[in-house]
């Protein structure tokens, strides 16, 4: 029961969030941040979902601003809420675990808000980041692996979308590392937390069919993604080598060593004199 008091108010506060964001719409227009511009939509994940999740972000980030909590201790406190939501899942609490991961998943986007709202963005800030991203994608669906343990086909669903999730991420940190663009691909980090919490959110009030649905959603176009990056990344890579390549060193040749061996005639005649001595 608790789990569908929890499913029907995390619906019940979406719809209020749409709500006041159509009135947003109709009186001010749209709301536009340079992060959703540097981050582009997909068919996946419209831009103006993204518009709505940061518009209705801000009142909370001013009041983290002004409790002085800062952008690490909003990190680790979604690293701490996506591991109980994991434990609620592999317990099948899915309700209770979709309260949960909302509340992490917005953590994730509120830190990078109050980050640059207060000035204190940093390349190790973003570190931190990135690594309580695969931590908390990873426990959130190794919970969902543990409680279809059972359900062969479920759980291989559930471990597909696990391996795409890191693929996508590993092959745009590659890319980034070799300083080469690639398509932007779908099933990005945000797009992957919409589906799967929209799929645990309905499991109490529709069943499994949702959360398999969002998972092999999930599973098909994070792992495509990965695949069409990663063959980006080396069709670039290749083209760049061919363009400058690499200049070859000059084969050497032995030097004669100065103590060299003598002529097989000179030791014949060492050994003539040596004997005749």
């Amino acid at each position: 029961m608790i789990d569908v008091i929890c499913s029907l108010a995390l619906l019940s506060l979406l719809v209020a969030v749409v709500v006041a964001y159509g009135v947003r719409l109709v009186l001010r227009g749209e709301a536009h941040f340079a992060r959703v511009d540097a981050a582009g939509s997909s068919p996946l994940l419209g831009r103006r979902l993204m518009e709505m999740a940061y518009w209705s972000l801000q009142p909370v980030a001013r009041l983290c601003i002004r409790l002085g909590i800062g952008p690490n201790t909003i990190t680790l406190a979604s690293m701490g809420l996506a591991l109980i939501a994991a434990g609620a899942l592999a317990f099948g609490h899915f309700g209770v675990a979709a309260v949960i991961t909302a509340v992490a998943a917005l953590g994730d986007a509120l830190d990078g808000l109050v980050a640059r709202s207060t000035g204190v963005a940093s390349d190790a800030g973003e570190v931190l980041d990135a690594a309580v991203d695969r931590y908390f994608e990873g426990t959130f669906l190794s919970g969902l692996a543990i409680y279809y343990r059972d359900d062969v086909p479920t759980l291989v669903i559930a471990l597909a979308a696990l391996l795409g999730s890191f693929m996508v991420s590993y092959a745009t940190a590659k890319a980034e590392a070799c300083h080469a663009e690639v398509p932007r691909g779908w099933m990005r980090r945000s797009e992957r937390a919409v589906y799967l919490n929209v799929g645990i959110t309905l499991v109490p009030l529709m069943g499994k069919v949702p959360m398999i649905a969002a998972l092999a959603v999930v599973a098909l176009f994070s792992n495509v993604s990965a695949i069409r990056r990663l063959a980006a990344l080396a069709a670039t890579l290749r083209a760049r080598d061919a363009a400058s390549p690499l200049p070859q060193e000059p084969v050497l040749e032995e030097e004669e060593s100065v103590e060299a061996a003598p002529p097989a005639s000179s030791a014949i005649r060492s050994e003539v004199t040596s004997a005749a001595s």
